[in-house]
């Protein structure tokens, strides 16, 4: 049985994520995605799943560093998981005796319509995470009369739904990825994303342009990408990349290719199915058998053949 460390604690949106993704693995709670990742690198844990973008909040930036810094990991599977919260509650308490809201600053934002309708004059208290502040409400004791967290949480710290789905948006999700040490890839499935890092060499004009480039020329399109600081001062960034396709496939690999003679460094994250299951549009070209074909034909050039 696989042991698969995830962001705790118990209760949190990256348990249903794990259960869903992993469902009979030995589930491992740590505190942060930092000592969730850490797990894999020092072999406490076979894997983990961690958040990595929200369609609402957008990209969870402590994830993306982890991934640029430390030892490498792989992303080897991924799933977009609803975002629904709950106002979760000791038993026999109710709207009137709330008084004080306890949970993520995720959810304050993404519960603001509800917190204003219904709790106007709650103060409400950021936690360090939704499952957490579950916890803690149910703590004999505790200073906080209710919870916003997922229903799971509730389930676990024996918490009653006072309110249902009370997000602003009812389309709400996060992407959450299952992580591994570096090892075999998943195969090709046709509806495939690619992840990686890249270092700029150097900061000039265009650089930025330079490396898009490498995608566009071959028909790769990007799902995402996200600058983030490299700490050795103002205006230096390395970039995060998602991609359409996989590295086995010939147009993906070249891009990639393409990007390591440009750039100072490329962190391959991985190339994993995708949760959607949406499959590419290829571009007349940009097919394997193009390349193949391509790369036939230069051969036969260089040799002299007509």
């Amino acid at each position: 049985m696989p042991k698969i460390a995830y962001l705790g604690p118990e209760g949190s949106f990256s348990e249903a994520a794990l259960r869903a993704l992993t469902p009979d693995a030995e589930r491992v709670p740590r505190a942060n995605v930092t000592a969730a990742l850490e797990a894999v690198r020092a072999g406490e844990a076979d894997g983990a799943v961690v958040p990595l973008e929200n369609s609402v909040e957008g990209a969870i930036t402590v994830t993306l560093d982890e991934f640029a810094w430390g030892d490498p990991l792989l992303i080897v599977a991924e799933l977009l998981l609803p975002v629904e919260f709950s106002l979760l509650v000791r038993p026999g308490t109710g709207m009137p005796h709330i008084k004080r809201v306890y949970t993520h600053p995720a959810a304050i934002t993404q519960c603001r319509n509800f917190l204003a309708r219904e709790l106007p004059d709650a103060v409400v208290v950021a936690a360090p995470s939704t499952s957490g502040a579950a916890q803690e409400v149910s703590t004999p004791g505790s200073p906080y009369d209710a919870a916003i967290g997922p229903a799971i949480a509730g389930e676990h710290y024996g918490l009653g739904e006072l309110a249902s789905r009370i997000g602003d948006r009812d389309d709400t999700v996060t992407r959450f990825v299952l992580v591994s040490r570096p090892g075999p890839l998943p195969e090709p499935t046709g509806a495939d994303r690619t992840s990686l890092v890249a270092f700029l060499r150097d900061d000039h004009p265009g650089a930025l342009l330079e490396m898009l480039s490498e995608f566009a020329v071959r028909g790769v399109n990007l799902t995402r990408i996200e600058s983030r600081p490299t700490g050795d001062g103002i205006g230096r960034y390395f970039f995060h990349f998602d991609a359409e396709g996989h590295i086995a496939e010939a147009r993906v690999g070249e891009a990639l290719s393409g990007l390591h003679r440009l750039c100072s460094d490329v962190r391959f994250l991985g190339s994993y199915p995708r949760a959607d299951r949406v499959a590419p549009q290829l571009k007349h070209g940009t097919g394997d058998s193009d390349f193949a074909e391509a790369a036939d034909w230069l051969a036969r050039m260089r040799t002299g053949e007509v």
